[in-house]
């Protein structure tokens, strides 16, 4: 593998062992980066640093100490932070926000918008000595749209959508870009976790895969430092133009 832009740096990919965080962080290990992923799911987590060659930490994004942890490991490592990608999130329980229960509210926020935030007060402080710095969220197609059944994780992705907008406006005089990746259709485990409907598979192959997204962070984070996207929203072609 040859040097890239992207070669040395330090990045870190919550939520990595599968889905769209799996496919950016092959993305980034491929491209000669120094990669960390999270997750709550040891064996898997493990299993899937192996496979791409990258570290690991096991850690729950709405755990302030765990995220501590990752950083330090990170900066005793290569001293600096280049790359913080808040991919990790899950649907909890999709449905009428008469069905909710307080635990399952309380679990989507926290997993969809107080662990990013968590993660990017603390990225923010070390990009900002740097002087340099990207921080990627990844959020949803849902944070501007009304979808029946979809409100409480629609609500924790439109706050972490004002939240990046807010942070990239406070941390570009220090040369540290911001940035939201809104994706709707997957071809990951999502709906299986929030009890949805399988979808069909001539449609599911034809949805985001884990390595267009991959892709595409990749695409971002090789910009030219004086450049910076301040959201991007990605839809699968298949997609019926009604939903949007």
């Amino acid at each position: 593998m040859g040097s890239t832009a992207l070669t040395g740096q330090s990045v870190v990919v919550t939520g990595g062992s599968r889905g769209y965080g799996e496919g950016i962080a092959e993305a980034f290990a491929e491209a000669g980066a120094k990669v960390w992923i999270t997750g709550r799911n040891p064996e898997r987590l493990k299993a899937t640093a192996q496979r791409l060659g990258v570290s690991y930490r096991v850690a729950d994004v709405a755990d302030g100490a765990g995220w501590d942890g990752l950083f330090a490991e990170v900066l005793e490592t290569t001293g600096r932070l280049d790359l913080l990608v808040n991919n990790a999130g899950e649907g909890v329980q999709i449905g009428p926000a008469s069905e909710q229960t307080d635990e399952a509210i309380a679990q989507s926020i926290a997993s969809n918008l107080t662990g990013a935030i968590l993660g990017c007060r603390r990225a923010a402080a070390i990009m900002q000595r740097q002087g340099s710095g990207l921080i990627v969220n990844i959020g949803s197609a849902c944070s501007t749209h009304a979808w029946g059944g979809w409100g409480v994780y629609s609500a924790a992705k439109a706050g972490l959508l004002l939240f990046t907008r807010c942070l990239l406006t406070e941390l570009r005089p220090y040369g540290v870009r911001v940035t939201s990746v809104l994706p709707s259709w997957g071809q990951t485990d999502f709906t299986e976790g929030a009890n949805l409907p399988p979808r069909d598979p001539e449609i599911l192959a034809k949805c985001i895969s884990p390595a267009d997204l991959g892709k595409l962070i990749r695409q971002i984070a090789e910009m030219e430092p004086h450049l910076v996207t301040e959201e991007i929203k990605l839809w699968p072609m298949v997609q019926p133009m009604t939903q949007l």
